[in-house]
Formats: C-alpha cells, structure tokens, sequence
C-alpha cells in the first residue's frame, strides 16, 4: 500500500452496454419488434402455408390475449377509478380535465350500458352492428393518438422537445392517418361479423377515400417539412426509438394494418405491448417515490407485481369468464328463444368486448394527458429523486 494517490479507471463500457441494452429493448417494446415479426410472418407462411400459419397465429394471439391485451384494458380501469372521485372534483386541477374526468368515468359508461341494454332486450343486430362500427371508427383515433404519446414522451425523457407548430403537424399528420385509415378501402355497405354479431356497416361515399388519402399525404410532406426544419435549426431529429414507434403505429398498425394477414392477428398485441411500457414507466416512478421517504411505503417490486397480478385477473373476469358465464347462463340456456337469436350464439361476449373497448378510449384519453398531474412521473429519469 502506499499513500500516493492513484488515478483508476473509470468503468465507463458496462454502463454504456447497459444503457444500449435498455434502449434496444424499449425500442423493440415501444413498435420495433414490428420490424422483426414482419419477415417473421413471411418465413413462416412460406414454411407452412398460410393455413396453417395463420391457425398457428391465431391460437398464439388469443390465449397470449390473457395475458397481454386483457390486461391492457383491465389497467386501464385500475387507473382510472382509482381516487377518480378527487380527480373529478379537484378545483386545483383544470376545469377542462374535471370535465373530461366526469365524460370518461361516469357519462360513456352509462350511454354505452344503456346502449348495450337496448340491443341485447331488444335483440337488435343493427344497434350492435351501430356500437361495434363505432368500436372500429375510435380504435383508429386511439391508436394514433397513443403513438402521438410515444414520440413525444419517449423524446421528452431524452431531452428533445416539440414545439407547438411541430406538434399541431403530428397531430394533423395523426388525425389524418385516422381518417384515411377508417374511410379505406371504400366501404359500399357490406354484411360483416363480430363477435358472433352479424351486421351491415355503414356505407362510405364513394370521394371519402381518395380524399382522406390525400389529406394523408399532404400531412406525410407537412410532416417531412417539420422534421427537416427542425434539422436545419438544430442539427437534430427526434430518438430513434419514440420516431419509430409513432411512424410504426401511425403507419404499420393504423393506416396499413392488413399489409400482411398474418400481422393483423399481432398488431393488437403489439400496441397492449407498447401501452404496457408506459404503464411500466409511469407506476415504477410513482412506486420508487412512494417507497422512500417520507412515506417508507411497499417495495416498488410488490407494488407493480400487485398491479399486474390484478390487471390480469381483472381482464379475465370482465373479457373471459363474464361473458362466457352471462352467455352460458342466459343463451345458451334459452336456446329456443327468438329474441336474441339475431345476435348470435355470444351475444353478451360482444356488447362486453365494445363496451370495454370504447370506454378504454375515452379513459385513456383522460389519463395521459399532461393536465393529468400523475403523467410527471413519466419523465422521471432513472436514479433520480422526487
């Protein structure tokens, strides 16, 4: 030993593996993993046959369903009822966000029960067909609007921020990728089926198309002029991973979801995936806060363990055994009554599965916007403190 002091080195490349690592793996979450499942599907309808891969696929998606995209609507709820009534009626929160509260927790729910009423006394297809095409038009908006919070949290952790021109472009280039999306292809009224549920659709004017389509590009070139000006003005671009997660979700799984049949099957998995991660990243935060002082509270740990085992038991009860139960009990049991005859063999199974689905939408709208105080703890950084 000596006393001379000695300079070491610092450890600098595990962190940097580390943090690549983290990287590599958010961008697979957050759509990446979009890019590698594509060739996937390819290979394997070229190994099988599209029978049977799609067979294949199709009995993969829906028992991985229990696990990932039930629990992705299952959360949802988790979320926002918790301490709903406070965030309701808060007069320090906004006026807009109260009300928003109130519409998403109180007033879609009862419009959309009294919705579902209706069509299963009455046994009415066309107002189930009515309730399921709206699920179809919302979902596009939902999904452009969560790859919308992709780039523009993912891109605020890491420094990079939009400003308010550069975000009414996303946002236009989003509402118009929703528009083309529902209005193609061109839709003359056809008979289609859900969930047992066999309906009409609503028929598109024939100039809705080539119209949205248009405003679909002209928001693409709007949308190249921002990220180019942005550029000449900084010498920068947004992240790698949120860029490509919008542009994945805007384009892959809204605009051109049936590019490959195969990937139809996986695109709702994918996008539970990528909500997951920000359910991940925002109750880890406010777990960590919650568990050191002054609160001392349950280990983070427990804490996410807890909420998942519950986001997966609940999306089981609501999606899986209610309805088979409701259907069991009150169809198949009255098999000669012709009431509910036109709705199919699990009529109870499709008004749950909308119901969830719309209302997961205005929630979700309601609990990811920055007017929502609890959205901070998605910018919180690794290794910092509250």
């Amino acid at each position: 030993m000596t006393s001379a002091s000695v300079t070491l080195p610092v450890p600098v490349a595990a962190p940097r593996r580390e943090a690549s690592g983290a990287r590599l793996i958010e961008f697979l979450l957050v759509g990446g993993a979009t890019l590698v499942l594509f060739p996937l599907a390819w290979l394997l309808r070229r190994a099988v046959g599209l029978d049977a891969s799609e067979l294949a696929i199709g009995f993969l998606t829906f028992h991985a369903a229990s696990v990932i995209n039930d629990p992705h609507f299952a959360v949802t709820y988790l979320l926002f009822y918790r301490d709903a009534r406070r965030r309701a009626f808060d007069g320090a929160l906004p006026p807009a966000q109260r009300a928003r509260t109130v519409v998403a927790g109180l007033l879609v729910p009862l419009a959309l029960l009294a919705w579902a009423a209706f069509a299963l006394s009455t046994g009415s297809a066309r107002a189930m067909g009515f309730m399921i095409q709206l699920m179809f038009l919302l979902v596009g908006w939902h999904y452009v609007k969560q790859g919308f919070g992709v780039l523009t949290v993912l891109s605020a952790r890491r420094g990079f921020r939009f400003s308010p021109l550069e975000r009414r472009v996303i946002l236009a280039h989003c509402f118009a990728a929703w528009a083309y999306a529902w209005a193609s292809p061109a839709d003359p009224g056809r008979e289609l089926e859900e969930k047992g549920v066999v309906y009409t659709s609503i028929a598109h004017p024939p100039a809705l198309e080539p119209i949205a389509g248009a405003a679909f590009a002209l928001s693409a070139l709007a949308l190249c002029w921002a990220l180019a000006r942005r550029w000449r003005a900084d010498r920068r671009l947004p992240p790698l991973s949120p860029l490509a997660g919008f542009l994945i979700t805007v384009w892959l799984w809204t605009v051109y979801s049936s590019l490959d049949r195969l990937m139809m099957y996986v695109i709702p998995a994918l996008h539970s995936v990528q909500y997951l991660y920000f359910v991940w990243l925002l109750k880890r935060n406010e777990a960590r806060d919650a568990e050191g002082p002054p609160l001392f509270g349950r280990p983070t740990s427990l804490r996410l363990g807890l909420l998942a085992a519950s986001a997966v038991g609940l999306g089981w009860v609501v999606l899986r055994g209610a309805p088979a139960l409701l259907d069991g009990a009150l169809v198949l049991s009255a098999s000669g009554d012709e009431t509910m005859a036109g709705l199919g063999p699990t009529p109870y199974l499709a008004a749950i599965y909308v119901f969830v689905n719309i209302h997961h939408y205005f929630m979700d709208n309601v609990i990811w916007r920055r007017e929502n105080p609890e959205t901070r703890y998605l910018l919180r950084q690794d290794g910092e403190d509250g």
